[in-house]
């Protein structure tokens, strides 16, 4: 159970109702234990009136009459108590639960990019649904049946220990064999129960990778095959779920079994004590009823120890994304003006994964309020050094200053506060218009979120639409244009007012006029921001004051747009051939 151990600040934090679930537990089983021995003090008098008349018909009424009140009394009291210990203890598990799924949602959003591009989103949800509701049942079921059954056991036993020492030696005769086999068998479940989440995490990722990918599947006709992935994973899965249920399945006979072993033991083993005269007839049936009670929590002893290898298989795959390093790893956070120059010095980067050097010393300086235009081929580092300002990406070697401030001593927070980013690939909620823009700036007024729409030259196609800026987008806004969403994420954006703005190849599916009307409008509402724009228009980089020209991760020239061409090298060739193609 050391995977299960970081559970325990939960079971800390919520203490008090465990405490009284706990003791409303030990009450209802002792007013359950009532029954029992009034059963048998009933057959003892029944006895003694038949056999020896030594109880007169009047009393022996009078007296069943009163054992069967108190017999139905204390069974509704320890269904009360019964009762109340449920919502005390099962409700502690919701609330761990609650808990639990917080905090992995909030770890999944200080993890950093890296993470993301190796694990899937199927696995993610798994771990935060399915690996969640299996510790739940540790904390909650699993608590609750141990409580009960410990409570039981030592009552239960302690009573018939004292009233019959040999006839109870008996009854537990069996108990050793079913420690050694609960131990082997829950060993076995473990390691299969952390199997069959691994498939299910499989199975969850392909179903949605499916489903977000449908168009492409009915678009390239390839049905058949997904279907048929498909089905070999969830063959695979039911595989792994069958071997985890057969050896779960073992449990509930070997327990019923060895209870009857118990049930024949206390009868031939109690029957030759009565007939010896050592026991009475109602003791003897006092102690099958004991045996009766003790069937369930015994079988549930297999129960919870299944529940508890699963919970300790699922925490364990928890546990290993809570233990996933955050991306702000910084230890002098402080709150920053960041509205200054930008230094890059020496910054070189390298994809772990690939092992492709992105960047190799890369050093500039930009001026607060510049416009900066990254342009180079495809893979040149232009997105890396922009994500690397965004704080997606740490360099591995170098610095970066900001308002004189290293980068490495502001938080990611205050630094993402201070930047509008938008990406390559935009990512739009399944929201409305008007709220899909105020992911920017959630405050946001109605007038705010226009005037962005404005800027960005989407509000004159919004009001086309029939609910304006309320109409619903479809999953990734596939409802609208490439060049409609790539405007939507400008103006999200722009709402931001951001002291910094980067546009990462953010006007490629929208017209060269539209274009300079967006660049236009933005001139005017970011004044004194620090602009950054990555593109393959020259159209787009002669309007920066400005560019920064790549080849293979390193700078090859750096200037205005007339100082590049004066240098007549990769920039001038692209400035001509773009040019040539205008012309004709």
């Amino acid at each position: 159970m050391k995977e299960l151990r970081y559970l325990n600040k939960f079971l800390y934090k919520y203490r008090t109702k465990l405490i009284i679930g706990f003791f409303i537990t030990i009450t209802a089983r002792i007013f359950a234990l009532v029954a029992p021995n009034l059963v048998g003090n009933s057959v003892t008098l029944i006895e003694n009136y038949v056999v020896s008349s030594s109880v007169e018909l009047g009393e022996l009424k009078n007296k069943l009459l009163l054992n069967i009140t108190l017999i139905v009394g204390s069974a509704i009291i320890a269904g009360i108590f019964t009762f109340i210990m449920r919502q005390m203890i099962i409700n502690v598990s919701r609330y761990i639960e609650f808990d639990l799924k917080n905090i992995i949602y909030i770890k999944y959003q200080s993890l950093t990019y890296d993470f993301y591009k190796n694990n899937r989103t199927g696995d993610l949800m798994n771990r935060i649904s399915e690996d969640v509701s299996k510790v739940r049942m540790y904390v909650g079921p699993a608590i609750m049946y141990t409580i009960n059954t410990l409570t039981l056991f030592v009552i239960v036993i302690s009573y018939m220990i004292s009233v019959a020492p040999k006839l109870t030696a008996y009854v537990l005769l069996p108990l050793p064999l079913l420690s050694f086999i609960i131990y082997k068998i829950s060993k076995m479940i473990n390691i299969r129960s952390k199997i069959v989440q691994e498939y299910l995490s499989k199975l969850t990722t392909f179903t949605q990778e499916s489903f977000s990918g449908v168009k492409i599947i009915k678009t390239y006709t390839i049905e058949d095959s997904i279907n048929q992935s498909l089905r070999v994973i969830a063959s695979d899965s039911r595989e792994k779920n069958m071997s985890l249920v057969k050896i779960q399945s073992w449990f509930f006979p070997l327990m019923i079994l060895l209870i009857g072993t118990s049930n024949i033991l206390v009868i031939y083993v109690g029957g030759i004590q009565y007939m010896n005269g050592e026991i009475e007839l109602g003791l003897l049936a006092e102690f099958i009823i004991y045996v009766t009670m003790l069937t369930w929590p015994v079988a549930t002893v297999g129960w919870v120890t299944s529940i508890v290898q699963q919970a300790e298989a699922s925490q364990k795959r928890i546990n290993e994304f809570l233990e996933t390093q955050s991306a702000d790893l910084f230890d002098n956070i402080k709150k920053s003006d960041l509205d200054g120059d930008i230094i890059f010095k020496n910054i070189s980067y390298t994809f772990k994964e690939t092992n492709i050097n992105a960047l190799s010393n890369i050093s500039f300086k930009v001026k607060r309020g510049e416009k900066i235009a990254l342009m180079g081929d495809v893979g040149s580092g232009k997105t890396t050094i922009l994500e690397i300002l965004a704080g997606v990406y740490k360099p591995d070697n170098g610095k970066i200053f900001i308002n004189n401030n290293d980068i490495k001593n502001i938080s990611l927070s205050d630094l993402r506060n201070f930047i509008g980013y938008v990406p390559q690939t935009t990512f739009l909620f399944s929201d409305t218009i008007e709220n899909n823009i105020k992911f920017g700036k959630e405050n946001a007024l109605l007038s705010e979120v226009v005037l962005s729409a404005k800027t960005s030259c989407l509000d004159e196609d919004i009001k086309s639409f029939k609910d304006g800026y309320k109409t619903l987008l479809g999953e990734r806004g596939v409802n609208l244009s490439g060049g409609q969403k790539q405007r939507l994420a400008i103006a999200r954006a722009l709402i931001k007012n951001p002291k910094i703005l980067i546009l990462d190849d953010s006007l490629s599916a929208v017209d060269t006029e539209t274009e300079e009307m967006i660049l236009n409008n933005m001139k005017n509402t970011t004044k004194n921001t620090t602009f950054f724009i990555s593109t393959h228009r020259i159209s787009t980089s002669k309007k920066c004051d400005k560019i920064i020209f790549l080849n293979n991760g390193k700078i090859e020239s750096f200037g205005t747009h007339d100082e590049l061409l004066k240098e007549k090298k990769s920039y001038f060739s692209i400035y001509s051939k773009q040019t040539q193609e205008k012309r004709n």
